[in-house]
């Protein structure tokens, strides 16, 4: 029996696409053979590639003057490849911090130039409670880039309405929301996230580029290193990860069944609503520290009354076939993962839990 996983990532996929995978596994397309095996260059996983990409410039209604781009290393590789395209000799870049990841793409940028703090949340506790509204950046027009992250994943809070950076490029880190709802793709101009939230396994990270702004990438580094080229290869100037992709394009297809991304945010916004009210209603037992217009769809913290509770929350659940809810390392507490391939009623069978372990420890 499938458990229902509330894991940070690698997240859980939805049944149909695994069903696909393992119904292909050994012979993908008549080939004799499965599409991890296939080459690159051979037309049935041609045809896989150039799938995933359609589907995905359909779901998120990608512009002409976008392209998609598959790439390896997943957002950690991007905190560093970003500054080192983009961020020349004597420029500056800025960064709004909201928590754990964009301190670590701001430290990468450190290393290649001269990034600033354009806003930060933290508070007085080294903690992340909220994200900054519009009127709180500080951003300097001739930045080379405004770095954004959309969610946070250790903190459990979100920007629900995306920050506006005029003229200057917006770089956004959407790792752990992407396709969590529908996206306009023409405010950014380059967006990255590793797959393994709500598109697909570990292994490959999607971006979506602005071609002019990828034209402005510095020509002194090396070629594996620059966007560039793997924009004009279309992702396959080396081998790319073939079977992650394949698993993209399948849960792909999913989305496109559910009702695209309209109905992924129908399906996110009750599994929200749900979840955030029980939190409401059992405010004696639960405990809550995201103010509310941060609170995140895709990632919900939350504390029993004392770390010893919140162990025994985590096993009794385990026991109750629900994993993945331990807090993360740093911030401790609870922490619940509700990615695209979380239905409602998962939601519903953790609120039931919920609600009858503050009856019996309150």
């Amino acid at each position: 029996m499938r458990v229902i996983n509330f894991s940070a990532g690698p997240a859980g996929l939805p049944l149909p696409a695994l069903e696909k995978a393992r119904d292909e596994l050994l012979d993908y397309a008549g080939t004799g053979m499965s599409i991890m095996e296939q080459s690159h260059r051979d037309k049935p996983y041609e045809a896989v590639h150039r799938d995933a990409i359609e589907r995905l410039t359909r779901l998120l209604g990608i512009p002409d003057t976008h392209t998609v781009l598959f790439l390896t290393g997943g957002a950690s590789a991007q905190f560093a490849l970003i500054p080192m395209n983009f961020l020349s000799a004597g420029q500056s870049a800025d960064y709004v911090m909201t928590g754990v990841w964009s301190e670590k793409a701001l430290d990468e940028a450190k290393l290649l130039g001269t990034p600033r703090i354009a806003a930060t949340t933290v508070n007085a506790d080294g903690k992340y409670t909220r994200v900054p509204t519009q009127a709180e950046l500080q951003l300097d027009p001739g930045a080379a880039y405004v770095h954004s992250t959309s969610n946070n994943t250790i903190y459990g809070t979100q920007f629900h309405t995306m920050i506006d950076t005029g003229s200057v490029p917006h770089v956004c880190d959407m790792s752990s929301d992407f396709m969590w709802r529908p996206l306009d793709v023409r405010k950014f101009d380059f967006i990255y996230a590793g797959a393994q939230k709500n598109l697909g396994p570990s292994g490959v990270l999607v971006a979506i580029a602005r071609k002019e702004f990828l034209a402005r990438g510095r020509k002194d580094i090396p070629k594996i290193f620059r966007y560039a080229t793997h924009a004009e290869a279309d992702s396959l100037y080396n081998t790319p990860p073939t079977l992650a992709i394949y698993l993209v394009r399948n849960v792909l297809e999913w989305m496109e069944g559910q009702g695209g991304l309209p109905g992924m945010e129908k399906r996110n916004t009750r599994k929200a609503e749900l979840l955030y009210g029980a939190l409401d209603r059992l405010t004696g037992f639960y405990t809550a520290p995201v103010e509310k217009a941060s609170r995140s769809v895709m990632n919900i913290v939350f504390r029993t009354p004392s770390e010893a509770l919140d162990a025994v929350f985590v096993t009794e659940s385990k026991k109750a076939g629900m994993i993945g809810l331990k807090g993360h390392r740093t911030a401790g507490g609870i922490r619940v993962s509700a990615y695209n391939a979380v239905s409602v009623q998962d939601i519903e069978t953790l609120v039931s839990f919920m609600e009858q372990f503050a009856k019996s420890h309150g």
